[in-house]
């Protein structure tokens, strides 16, 4: 029996139990040994994690593709685990010993703390995947991953060292994002821009063989900079070729203030005319840009910075290298102080000395490590490298000849953009929590890459034997003493970055490098689900590893599913206070109402603004879905065996198997094509419009009439049409629907709805029983909508004429005479001639209708009103017009704010129209 209200959260759990008791989501179950794969990987959340908003629609969505698959019949692998998220994790337990006043990392040792890592990750890793459960992702648990398991870590291996022997790693000297707090680098992802209100520092660079003067700027040329501490590694300064001020100087120097380095002046379209003084300072070993011209001109590399943002001056050759006497005295000065002291305490020498023109207000955007806070530093440093260049020309063929395929396909643009101007991939983190790069080095610093430690060392030996380096008796002694080999041959101590490892998740968490079956059987797999943010970082690198190793794509689509912003369209963030938590909603309303909100808001290449409203109004959707179960069980409806509705012989019965069947091919056509948005929307209209407002409101002088043929076949029908919402209802809202699944029905089923199979809806297509139900439907609302529009009294009844009616249409009004009458509110229905005077004409399927209303409102009156609101509509419009037009709001306001206007405009002018056809209705009259 059905509960009289309905509580998700009663429900949610018990579901789950019952999904996990019949290992519903367990690929390759007996039932489906021979069906065809359906394979999707699951975007790994950080094992730090916890369910936001945008888990929530990713995963809702992967969830809809599986459950709606897994019905069909096919072999579902939707297939889970997490990423162990370097720098996060080692975060979060180094706070943690921190709290409890226990030895920091250092002090610990490299294996203490990572056994106290793999403490933290079995006693608290697993919140995220438990919350992901709550939501109704129905994973394989059973099969669930993780980025440093075992398995995944010999498949790492495994891919750095042919990699390396195949020339696609190397290491090199480049500039990377620092973080000087994390003392790590990082990656582009990890790195968030935000405006900051700094100065623009004009500064003067004397001219070699030239007087210096502060009044005479042909002495001198000017550079502007945000980052003045910086200006004591520069080595040149670019000018464009094209400049007519600069020409002349193009291979000449200027001596770098307070420093004393002679350094070029070099012809580079990287500077740009029109900006500052169109001259720029180069420091390559600080700027990303800066870098690349240096590499163009050959000049020298010099990084002042240490490794916490300190200036490290003193014993720095390459900084001393050709400075005149007295340089290492400044150096001595600066060295060792922080950054920004040092920006101050150089600003003020270089004022005192003349090199200072002047200084600027300037707001822009400075990196900062989206977890340490601090402001991220191009630094130079030795690091792993992937050659990301040559491994992307497949994986760019791949996406141009069709083989993979973005959805929506404007995506490949910006795929196309990044892949082909792909610069290296940094891939080395100096952190502890990782996969430790598998490279040994001697004492000369010749490296080593093997799998295992026994085989580089054995491979590090026999080429310290052969180059005399060693005696074979020493070499022997270190193979088999470790002790004896110490200091000898080292490990180098960093870790590989996290996308490493989640580059090889496709063919890694189906257990290759291991020849088994699932490798085979689940490769390629079907469909990624993720979102535009991570297409470099992750989609691109599946790409170029899947075709590497697997010589196939690792999936024939990518979905990209847009932004969750909240209701005003700006996006969600801690600082701005506007963030939804999933879990509060799930707590509140239910998983299903937040799943249905999410999918029905999806529209391709539109960002969702989700309100709780929203999530609100799916709420009463879900409980307007029990009332109405609830309302089939008090009338005794129930599916009889054997039923087959193709064979109803009323004519509302028949209507609903029709409308049944189209509501189906929507949905199914609409999931088929990743437009969830339709989908939610096709099976809501059928559920809330189509069934429970019309049919079960048809059905009801049936249902509570006599006994006999007809309400036999009603109960059957609503039964069995009950049944099918369920299943269109189920990837969509799981919980819900597997609980009605089992409390409406009248005898045990065959199987727990989430197994059960798709509707296939053939032969129940009856444009007879669509013309007549559908005519009744459409005059209803019709009338109804007029006598909205007319503010007609609900309790006023007013006659309707149905003007020169054919037979077939005037049979119909008899047939459902009183149904209409009741539902639309009228007195009478009439069958006219000619058009009744003061009526108001309605135009049903191509048939005129008309409804009295003279007596019944003052037309004049309604003219007046309908024309104070056309005025307020067209205001509406004028006003947000002016906004839209305006450049200056249009350069300056925010994009959500823009959007909101849009909207508003869209919304007055929908408010127009109306009000145009009920002035054009009242012409005439």
């Amino acid at each position: 029996m059905i509960e009289k209200n309905y509580q998700p959260a009663d429900i949610e759990s018990r579901m789950s139990r019952l999904w996990e008791d019949a290992n519903a989501f367990k690929a390759g179950r007996p039932a489906v040994a021979g069906a065809e794969p359906f394979t999707i990987v699951i975007p790994p959340p950080n094992v730090t994690g916890s369910l936001h908003m945008g888990h929530a629609l990713n995963n809702t969505l992967q969830d809809i593709l599986c459950r709606f698959e897994r019905m069909r019949g096919r072999d579902v692998l939707w297939q889970p685990g997490t990423d162990h998220a370097g720098i996060a994790t080692q975060m979060v337990v180094e706070r943690q010993l921190m709290e409890r006043q226990e030895p920091g990392r250092r002090a610990m040792g490299r294996e203490r703390f990572l056994e106290r890592v793999w403490q933290w990750k079995a006693e608290s890793g697993g919140t995220i995947v438990n919350q992901l459960k709550r939501l109704g992702a129905s994973c394989d648990w059973s099969r669930e991953r993780f980025t440093m398991d075992e398995g995944l870590s010999r498949a790492v291996l495994k891919v750095f060292v042919e990699l390396y022997r195949a020339g696609l790693i190397y290491k090199d000297k480049r500039l990377v994002n620092w973080d000087p707090a994390l003392l790590t680098a990082i990656s582009d992802l990890e790195v968030q821009q935000i405006e900051v209100k700094g100065s623009l520092w004009h500064l003067r660079y004397p001219l070699e063989g030239v007087a210096f003067d502060p009044e005479d700027r042909s002495t001198y040329i000017v550079v502007a900079t945000t980052r003045p501490e910086t200006m004591l590694g520069d080595t040149g300064v670019a000018v464009h070729p094209d400049d007519e001020r600069y020409k002349h100087l193009i291979g000449q120097h200027v001596i770098l203030p307070l420093v004393g380095r002679r350094i070029p002046i070099v012809a580079d379209t990287y500077s740009d005319p029109e900006k500052g003084s169109g001259a720029v300072k180069v420091t390559p070993a600080h700027d990303f840009n800066d870098f690349e011209v240096g590499r163009r001109h050959g000049l020298p590399q010099i990084n002042i910075l240490d490794i916490e943002g300190n200036l490290a001056l003193k014993g720095n050759e390459d900084y001393l290298r050709g400075l005149p006497e007295g340089a290492s005295e400044f150096a001595g000065e600066l060295h060792g102080v922080e950054r920004f002291a040092a920006r101050k305490r150089i600003v003020e020498r270089l004022e005192n000395f003349g090199f200072l023109d002047k200084i600027e207000p300037h707001t822009h955007m400075v990196p900062h490590g989206d977890r340490s806070n601090v402001v991220i530093e191009p630094f130079l440093t030795d690091q792993w490298y992937v050659d990301a260049k040559t491994m992307a020309q497949p994986a760019i063929e791949a996406v141009r000849n069709g083989s993979t395929t973005f959805v929506p396909k404007n995506w490949e643009k910006t795929y196309f953009e990044w892949m082909e101007n792909i610069q290296p991939w940094c891939i080395s983190r100096q952190l502890w929590w990782g996969h430790q790069i598998p490279a040994w080095y001697g004492p000369d610093d010749k490296v080593f890459v093997a799998e295992t430690e026994e085989e580089a060392v054995a491979n590090a030996l026999a080429y310290y034997v052969e180059k005399e380096v060693i005696t074979p008796e020493q070499g022997h002694d270190m193979a088999v003493d470790p002790a004896k080999r110490a200091g000898f041959i080292t490990r180098d101590e960093d870790v590989l970055d996290t996308w490493f490892s989640s580059a090889l998740w496709p063919f890694s968490t189906l257990g290759w490098p291991d020849d088994v079956p699932e490798v085979k059987r689940h490769y390629p797999t079907d469909v990624l689900v993720t979102g535009f943010d991570i297409i470099f970082f992750w989609v691109a690198r599946m790409m170029m590893m899947g075709l590497h190793f697997m010589k196939d794509v690792p999936f024939p689509t990518v979905y990209i599913h847009a932004l969750v912003r909240d209701e005003k369209g700006a996006k969600m963030s801690k600082s701005k206070g506007n963030v939804i938590d999933p879990l509060h909603l799930i707590d509140e309303l239910g998983a299903d109402a937040l799943r249905f909100t999410l999918s029905a808001m999806a529209a391709q290449g539109r960002d969702i603004k989700l309100s709780k409203q929203r999530v609100e109004g799916y709420r009463n959707f879900a409980t307007k879905l029990w009332n109405a179960a609830r309302f089939a069980e008090m009338n005794a409806c129930a599916l009889e065996p054997g039923f087959d509705p193709s064979q109803a012989t009323q004519t509302l019965n028949r209507w609903i198997a029709h409308e049944t069947a189209r509501a189906t091919r929507e949905v199914t056509e609409a999931i088929e094509a990743y437009r969830f948005n339709e989908a939610a929307n096709a099976v809501y209209r059928f559920v809330w419009n189509i069934y429970c407002d019309w049919y079960l409101e048809l059905a009801k002088p049936v249902l509570t009439g006599p006994d006999g043929p007809a309400k036999t076949e009603t109960r059957t029908m609503v039964a069995w049409a009950r049944d099918e919402i369920l299943k269109l209802l189920h990837p969509f809202m799981p919980f819900i629907t597997e609980e009605l699944w089992a409390v409406a029905a009248t005898s045990k089923r065959d199987t727990i709805l989430t197994l059960a199979a798709w509707p296939a809806q053939k032969g129940l297509e009856d444009a007879q029983a669509e013309a007549e139900i559908g005519w009744v439907v459409d005059l209803i609302t019709a009338v109804r909508s007029l006598r909205a529009e007319m503010n007609v009294a609900p309790a006023t009844l007013t006659p309707l004429a149905l003007v020169n009616a054919p037979k077939e249409t005037r049979e119909r009004a008899e047939r459902w005479s009183e149904v209409i009458k009741r539902l639309a509110r009228l007195s009478e229905i009439t069958i006219a001639t000619e058009m009744p005077q003061g009526a108001v004409q309605l135009l049903v399927r191509g048939e005129v209708a008309a409804l009295p209303l003279k007596g019944v409102i003052d037309f004049d009156a309604e003219r007046t009103r309908l024309q104070k609101e056309m005025s307020k509509a067209e205001a509406d419009i004028k006003r947000v017009d002016a906004k839209l037009g305006n450049t200056d709001f249009m350069a300056r306001a925010p994009e959500e704010v823009v959007e909101e206007q849009r909207e508003r405009r869209e919304e007055a002018e929908a408010r127009r129209v109306k009000i145009v056809e009920a002035l054009e209705r009242l012409k005439g009259i």
